[in-house]
């Protein structure tokens, strides 16, 4: 169960195991969809996806050191690293990179997925955001293996979506409120690393009937998971700034910001966030199938900016609102 705390916006005992469904449809859904892979993608997913749960199963239940937690999470990686069609070899020419070296190749895939993985926990802060933009998320991405005729991971990307519209209804529930906890965040965050790591694991022959322009894979994918990896670097460098600890809580992230600076509601500020997550998507892939990377590049990096820019009076609205309250509050208790 989740108390209520200062940064909570609800105000009673919440259950917290709704990612339990998670586990048991991707379990049920790997023993039927096996058929349609190599029979190794199947048998390494359910020792790490298993791994991943009784992590954030321990950590709703009894709270789990961060160091444990990061070490549950290297041994769900290793497993998803010994399956050879999901190896890092080359970039297809992104940068005027090719060919890269197989331990630089396991290196980066380890890193990137820790860093999905964790950006994933992170934004599971309001009600439907993680379980909306998850949805968007892998949506997409079954789309692209649909291109691709990979259809091990098109079915994965559906059975995430189901689950994910399942936990919806009751995430969104006033009388029968469930949240997805880290027993969910994690086995959501780990799920949509791997499918990541296959889209740029995808050989020649795959890559070439991809809707953009091969080199552009990695802004792409990058594009994809827009709002968890911006929502981590903005908080983590906000953190560093005023000297805390980058992994300090505080409501700093994407979402206080709409629900606090817009006084959205949760469905609100969640529907606007994974609507604006999918606009990006779309936007940057039609620019993908016309642009080489050279010219995608600054476009992406000037649309983030745009992005952050537009976060600033967003921080301003809620520290007023902030300041406001807080003063309210000290003339309530005058009055008192």
């Amino acid at each position: 169960m989740d108390d209520p705390n200062v940064r909570s916006s609800h105000n009673r005992k919440t259950p917290t195991l709704g990612g339990i469904s998670f586990y048991l449809s991707l379990i049920g859904t790997l023993f039927f969809i096996r058929s349609f892979g190599p029979n190794e993608e199947a048998i390494y997913f359910m020792p790490a996806i298993t791994v991943m749960f009784i992590s954030g199963l321990k950590d709703d239940l009894v709270s789990i050191s961060p160091k444990a937690k990061l070490l549950a999470q290297f041994c769900a990686i290793a497993f998803i690293l010994f399956i050879p069609a999901l190896s890092i070899n080359s970039l297809n020419g992104f940068m005027g990179i090719d060919n890269i070296p197989f331990s630089l190749g396991m290196i980066l895939a380890a890193v990137f997925m820790i860093v999905v993985i964790n950006a994933f926990n992170l934004v599971d802060g309001i009600d439907g955001l993680a379980s909306m933009v998850g949805m968007v998320i892998s949506g997409v991405y079954a789309y692209i293996f649909y291109s691709v005729d990979a259809p091990f991971f098109m079915l994965l990307c559906f059975a995430l979506l189901g689950s994910l519209l399942g936990f919806l209804y009751y995430n969104l529930s006033v009388n029968r409120k469930i949240f997805m906890g880290d027993t969910g965040s994690l086995l959501l965050g780990f799920i949509i690393s791997v499918l990541s790591i296959k889209l740029l694991s995808l050989n020649t022959i795959k890559v070439a009937e991809l809707p953009f322009l091969k080199e552009n894979t990695p802004i792409i994918v990058v594009s994809i998971l827009i709002v968890p990896l911006l929502d981590t670097a903005r908080v983590f460098v906000l953190r560093v700034l005023e000297k805390r600890s980058p992994f300090s809580a505080d409501r700093n992230h994407l979402h206080h910001l709409f629900t606090d600076g817009l006084l959205l509601s949760h469905k609100r500020a969640s529907l606007f966030i994974s609507v604006l997550n999918l606009l990006f998507v779309g936007f940057m892939v039609v620019l993908a199938n016309y642009l080489n990377y050279k010219w995608l590049l600054p476009v992406f990096i000037i649309t983030v900016f745009l992005l952050v820019m537009y976060c600033i009076p967003l921080k301003r609205n809620r520290d007023r609102y902030e300041e406001k309250s807080e003063a309210l509050k000290r003339l309530m208790e005058k009055k008192k």
